[in-house]
């Protein structure tokens, strides 16, 4: 009987990863034929759901996510240790560049944007807290996958490889590697137009300890300002704030 219900509960929480950019919304029927599981079993998950606040009625006898979910987000923010510690420091660098600053880090198989503090004229960006980025394009990822050891980072070379070809990136294992440890070497990776076009990004790990990292410290440019900024120095800027929250995370 436990192990029914495990089952069964299992089973109700897969609904919530039934949504994503392309299916804001599903109806009961979906949600069963989905989980493979009974239409009157679809409606009590359905129905539990709602009542939890996890799910929420939408138009023509369709559900999306629910606000219980926004409420959920407030109290992660609060407590993400990299944002307790990281924001001042980003709001610094802010000041300091008059760009936008953005952290990110790696979540089961995702990466993700955690927070941004805007500079004097805010970049345009197609990614923001929430919303999966790439893996493999932008500064974030690379420096965060260049921290995996080398098991982890094979396993996402296996898994897409079509994605890599895409990007450009060495589609052969040992070039793969060798590119990464090259960013981990050099401790930061500026991209310029590889996620968005018109954008460049300066970005820095925050070291763990163990060898990982707790996640990404990133400026956002303009790619036509970035003729007249001087690189090297923003590149100092963030790899020091990386640093000084990776040591106040460290202290505890």
């Amino acid at each position: 009987m436990e192990e029914k219900s495990a089952t069964s509960l299992e089973r109700m929480l897969r609904v919530l990863d039934l949504f994503d950019e392309d299916n804001l919304t599903r109806s009961a029927e979906e949600i069963a034929s989905l989980l493979d599981v009974s239409l009157p079993t679809g409606y009590r998950y359905v129905k539990t759901l709602v009542e939890s606040g996890l799910l929420q009625r939408a138009a023509d006898s369709r559900y999306a996510l629910g606000p219980r979910i926004v409420v959920l987000d407030y109290y992660i923010r609060r407590a993400d240790p990299l944002l307790r510690v990281a924001i001042p420091y980003m709001v610094d660098l802010v000041e300091r560049t008059g760009f936008d600053c953005v952290t990110s880090a790696w979540f089961g198989s995702q990466i993700l944007d955690t927070h941004r503090e805007m500079g004097k004229a805010p970049a345009t960006l197609a990614y923001g807290r929430g919303r999966p980025r790439p893996l493999f394009s932008g500064g974030a990822p690379k420096v965060i996958l260049a921290s995996f050891p080398p098991a982890q980072l094979r396993r996402l070379f296996d898994a897409h490889r079509d994605e890599i070809a895409r990007v450009g990136l060495p589609t052969e294992w040992p070039a793969f590697r060798k590119y990464y440890a090259a960013i981990r070497r050099a401790g930061h990776y500026v991209s310029r137009g590889e996620l968005e076009p018109q954008l460049a990004a300066v970005a820095a790990p925050v070291p763990k300890a163990d060898g990982g990292v707790w996640g990404a410290l990133s400026v956002v440019i303009d790619m036509p300002r970035l003729e007249v900024v001087d690189v090297p120095r923003v590149v100092q800027l963030v790899k020091q704030a990386a640093g000084r929250i990776a040591e106040e995370l460290a202290a505890g």
